[in-house]
């Protein structure tokens, strides 16, 4: 249950982060990274056959949803900035 507080705590950081539209390519692979990592932990934990409680597994689904959230705001960041071009050198 605390991991997926904390992960979820990290997401809406990120997602802020993102939306900010001030994200560097380098940055946005990070993060692309930590949500491919976070999301693998999430789904060993919530595979390796121990039981959960219907509390725990709608909190482990609704965390794989704010990491696709994340995702999908990092996409949407991307669309906005033209290739090429970082964030930083729009403002």
């Amino acid at each position: 249950m605390h991991f997926t507080l904390k992960l979820e705590q990290k997401c809406a950081e990120l997602r802020r982060e993102t939306v900010s539209g001030n994200s560097t390519a380098e940055r946005s692979a990070e993060i692309i990274h930590f949500i491919g990592d976070q999301g693998e932990l999430l789904a060993r934990v919530s595979t390796s056959g121990m039981h959960m409680a219907d509390e725990l597994k709608a909190r482990v689904l609704s965390t794989f949803l704010t990491l696709m959230n994340l995702r999908e705001s990092l996409d949407r960041a991307a669309l906005r900035v033209p290739a090429g071009r970082t964030a930083s050198r729009l403002a």
